[in-house]
């Protein structure tokens, strides 16, 4: 009889396959080790790509600041011209509201503004001119003194410039001769054919002022609303309010400037009166406009007082003269100037010092008239545009 197979006899195990995690799980392993290395690689990779657009763009935006300003120097005569004719423009736009209130149009009023303008620019000119051609003509009666005085200084120069040259030169260079150039002393054709292009410039760019003045106030209004217009809507009010403030900076800025200057001009000229310098209304007024300029104006009022005291003045002359020049630079730059022109032209020292270098590299004396305005038109801009307030808070004070 066949016997039943026990429990304990049980057939071979039958080989199965291998689960699915059996199978998977030493590659995701490998996956999991090799998931670091190409991560890191991947994010060197941006960096590496992120460092490469910044270096670009740093690039591209020097690129662009200097073309910026070989235009700005390639185009002066233009921009000088516009730019002087908009501050005649601001400074003749009161008179011109004052004659549209009472009925006259404004064409007319822009043109009667225009010829008192020309006027009042012809009549200083030919009192100045006079003035100035009667002093240099009155000038060489002092070569005397100022021979005398300066002879001092020529043997002092000299007696160093010997000792020098006995000391370093050596004998044999002594021996030599010494080759001397003779030069043709330059006429006055040689000198107005070396100018005539500077000064055919000059004639050209001013006679140009009446007429961008002229235009400049007949169509102020249609200007500056399409000039807000050229912005996106969104942006329109922002640009609005900082054409208003440029516009009331600027006015405000020319009257402040005008009124201390005849004030400086009326001082300087009773002191120069007092102390006997020749041409003392000439030289006032001369000394308390150029005494504007910040920081350099003070040492360029100096001279001609100084110049032209040259045999008058004795040290307390000289030191009348300093006191003067000087004290009326700080009291006007500091005291007066500010509660003129209020809150709407704070700029710091370095800034305004940095811009009458950089202007005045560009633009030579032109540029030192423009700097402060210029600056004081880029920290406007600068404070109502987000990305650049930093920027403005930088030039403020």
């Amino acid at each position: 009889m066949a016997t039943q197979p026990t429990s304990s006899q049980s057939s071979p195990p039958v080989p199965t396959a291998p689960t699915e995690w059996e199978t998977v799980r030493p590659v995701n392993k490998a996956a999991i080790a090799q998931e670091p290395t190409a991560t890191s690689a991947k994010m060197e990779e941006e960096e590496v790509l992120h460092a490469s657009i910044k270096a670009g763009s740093v690039a591209q935006i020097v690129v662009a600041a200097i073309a910026v300003v070989g235009l700005i120097y390639l185009l002066k005569v233009v921009l000088v011209t516009v730019l002087t004719a908009m501050l005649l423009a601001f400074a003749l736009e009161p008179l011109v509201h004052q004659l549209h209130r009472i009925r006259t149009p404004r064409p007319v009023g822009a043109l009667l503004a225009v010829l008192l303008l020309i006027a009042v620019a012809a009549g200083s000119t030919h009192f100045f001119y006079n003035r100035a051609v009667d002093f240099a003509t009155e000038l060489p009666k002092y070569s005397s003194k100022i021979r005398g005085t300066i002879s001092g200084l020529r043997a002092q120069t000299s007696k160093i410039e010997e000792s020098t040259k006995s000391v370093i030169a050596s004998p044999k260079l002594n021996n030599r001769p010494v080759p001397v150039e003779i030069q043709e002393s330059p006429g006055l054709s040689n000198i107005i054919s070396a100018g005539s292009g500077t000064l055919g410039e000059l004639l050209l760019a001013i006679s140009f002022v009446p007429f961008l003045v002229y235009f400049m106030l007949t169509w102020k209004d249609h200007m500056h609303a399409n000039t807000v217009h050229l912005f996106p809507k969104e942006h329109r009010l922002v640009a609005h309010r900082t054409v208003a403030r440029i516009s009331e900076m600027i006015r405000s800025f020319i009257t402040g400037n005008l009124i201390i200057g005849v004030a400086n001009a009326l001082i300087s000229g009773i002191v120069f009166w007092r102390l006997g310098i020749p041409y003392f209304y000439f030289l006032g007024a001369l000394s308390g406009f150029v005494s504007l300029v910040p920081y350099l104006g003070v040492f360029l009022a100096l001279l001609p007082p100084l110049a032209a005291g040259i045999g008058i003045l004795d040290k307390t002359g000289v030191s009348t003269v300093f006191v003067t020049v000087v004290g009326l630079h700080i009291v006007t730059t500091n005291v007066i100037f500010p509660k003129v022109v209020g809150k709407r032209l704070r700029l710091n020292p370095l800034a305004v010092t940095l811009a009458l270098l950089f202007w005045a590299w560009i633009w030579g004396a032109m540029g030192l008239i423009l700097a402060v305005p210029l600056v004081a038109m880029t920290k406007i801009v600068c404070d109502y545009v987000d990305s650049l307030r930093g920027f403005g808070a930088w030039l403020g004070d």
